[in-house]
């Protein structure tokens, strides 16, 4: 008998594996669960797939057609123009409650010191966010140009931009000013450009050297 029912168990199995479109017999999960999975890691008994598979080595990025994959000085010309302002806004607000805590030590804490502190304060922010700001203007606008000129993104561009924008902005105090300011242009950004390519220096030196 106990035989009828397991063959009757085991035919129904099959009748409803064929009736859903299963060309072998069904298992149940507490058949399977024994069944050991040689050289596979599921990630949960439903899963059967072997983790390495799901590991993506590249990029899964779409970009338009002809886009590059990093950002050019365009794109960031944004941030660093934004970024300038901010750090010379904060720059010139603590120097200015500096000086304006310098300035009126003499007078006591008094509503006049305290307008006098936060006029400073105000200026010198003001001051300072709008020199960075438009030193960051002047090295974007001419990072820009050089790039689309020569048509190639390098450590030249952003010498060459340096330079030109030190230049530029000292043009205003006459020839010896301007050829300071773009000495001091192109020593902030030739430092820039070395510590960028430090690694590659090192490596670089390695490789002569044996």
């Amino acid at each position: 008998m106990d035989g009828t029912s397991g063959s009757g168990s085991h035919s129904s199995r099959v009748g409803l594996g064929g009736l859903f479109g299963g060309s072998g017999p069904e298992y149940t999960s507490s058949e399977l669960a024994g069944v050991p999975l040689t050289g596979m890691s599921p990630l949960s008994p439903y899963l059967n797939v072997d983790p390495r598979y799901l590991v993506q080595d590249s990029e899964e990025f779409i970009l338009p057609t002809g886009a590059n994959k990093t950002r050019g000085r365009f794109e960031l010309a944004f941030f660093t123009i934004g970024g300038c302002c901010m750090t010379g806004a904060t720059f010139g607000a603590l120097n200015g409650l500096r000086l304006g805590i310098t300035e009126t030590r003499d007078m006591a804490w008094s509503k006049p010191r305290n307008v006098q502190i936060l006029n400073m304060v105000t200026r010198q922010g003001a001051l300072w966010a709008n020199t960075l700001g438009s030193l960051a203007l002047l090295y974007s606008v001419f990072g820009v140009v050089i790039e689309k000129t020569r048509g190639a993104e390098d450590d030249l561009n952003t010498i060459g931009a340096g330079t030109l924008t030190g230049m530029l902005y000292k043009s205003t105090g006459g020839l010896r000013s301007a050829m300071r300011g773009g000495l001091l242009g192109l020593t902030l950004t030739g430092l820039y450009a070395v510590y960028n390519n430090w690694e590659h220096l090192k490596t670089r030196s390695s490789r002569q050297s044996l």
